[in-house]
């Protein structure tokens, strides 16, 4: 790791590991005291949520170091892209908040909270690395247009992962059921109205969230350098 991160890349790494744990340590504890391994899953999504910031990292440690984009650089954006939705993906696992008499409810809702936040903060983070990379080829607007639809893409794959149960790895192990479900929703969009209405609310949710978190960035930064 020393030759691919700084020092204060290291710190903030560090520091959102210590977040992670915390959701694990939680997890755990609920699993010994329950003796139900009924959540575990969300060990799992969280680790899929930690793949696109590693990915964002190589990008642009590459990009910093290598003047031309070679096609390495490419395959490392199309991983990130496809697992990025992972880390917002997380928020509907609300869904699973229910008064099951293994646990106290505020526990679990703590507990899913933590990842929840893990999620957002990890999608988000990987989010401004990319934007830090592009940074050097094209101008803010474009970005912050790019970054809306990259957003909208993944308000679609949350939808397609809830609800038809699609997971990344189908792009490669079935790509013809999956396209054809995508297909199917884009030319009979009439039939499919949950479909959109589903990716609307989270795209919604996802974009003014990263607003606001420019919007405070822009803030902080002009703030720290009075």
């Amino acid at each position: 790791m020393k030759s691919i991160l700084t020092n204060n890349q290291k710190e903030v790494l560090l520091t959102v590991l210590m977040f992670s744990a915390v959701s694990t340590v939680l997890l755990l504890i609920r699993m010994l005291v329950s003796g139900s391994v009924r959540l575990w899953f969300l060990q799992w999504n969280l680790f899929l949520a930690w793949l696109p910031l590693i990915f964002a990292f190589l990008i642009y440690k590459r990009v910093r170091t290598r003047k031309d984009l070679i096609w390495q650089n490419g395959l490392l954006a199309f991983l990130w892209l496809v697992f990025l939705p992972n880390t917002f993906y997380i928020i509907t696992d609300l869904i699973h908040l229910q008064s099951s008499g293994e646990v106290g409810l505020l526990y679990d809702t703590a507990m899913i909270t933590s990842f929840v936040l893990n999620g957002l903060l990890l999608g988000y983070m990987s989010i401004y690395i990319i934007q830090r990379v592009l940074n050097k080829f094209i101008e803010q607007k474009l970005i912050f247009a790019l970054m809306q639809v990259v957003l909208l893409l993944s308000a679609f794959a949350i939808y397609l992962g809830r609800y038809l149960r699609w997971n990344t790895w189908d792009i490669v192990a079935n790509p013809a059921g999956l396209l054809f479900d995508v297909s199917d929703r884009i030319i009979n969009p009439g039939t499919h109205v949950h479909t959109f209405v589903v990716t609307g609310v989270f795209f919604v949710l996802l974009s003014s969230t990263y607003i606001v978190l420019l919007r405070l960035y822009a803030v902080v930064g002009a703030h720290v350098k009075q």
